[in-house]
């Protein structure tokens, strides 16, 4: 593990890009399973173990401080003795829920599609789109790799 975290480092020194940083930052498995069970609120240490399976104590326990020491998340104290916190995502770390959001998007049209999030008002697969804020309007396409510019 010590290599995974030497290796880290050295990517996000070498960061060339946003999105070389955003990778660096939360572009490991784990990672992203945990902001995704945060994104439904406050969570403890053992209902997120529950929540992802396969995981060990260990990891999870460095993804958590990462992620805090990164300013995704802040643990809030909830008993001093013993002392014991519930993990929260920052504002900063709930903004990771529009690029989950494409990336299960991605990963439904090669999966199950059973599996694919769906509308809870209605039953229908759920789409991500572009959407322009700016002429509030849906791009009908993607837009080109040189009209994206990652801020």
């Amino acid at each position: 593990m010590r290599t995974a975290t030497i290796s880290l480092m050295a990517q996000r020194e070498t960061a060339s890009s946003p999105l070389a940083e955003a990778l660096a930052r939360v572009g490991d498995r784990w990672t992203l399973l945990v902001v995704e069970a945060l994104l439904a609120g406050p969570q403890r240490f053992n209902d997120l173990l529950g929540q992802l399976p396969g995981i060990a104590a260990n990891i999870l326990s460095e993804r958590l401080k990462r992620l805090e020491r990164d300013g995704l998340l802040v643990a809030r104290p909830y008993s001093d003795r013993p002392p014991r916190v519930a993990y929260q995502l920052t504002a900063e770390g709930r903004e990771l829920a529009g690029a989950l959001r494409l990336l299960a998007a991605w990963g439904t049209g090669h999966a199950d599609p059973a599996q694919a999030p769906v509308h809870s008002a209605c039953g229908t697969p759920v789409e991500a789109r572009w959407y322009c804020p700016t002429c509030d309007h849906l791009v009908d396409d993607e837009p080109q790799q040189s009209d994206v510019h990652y801020m």
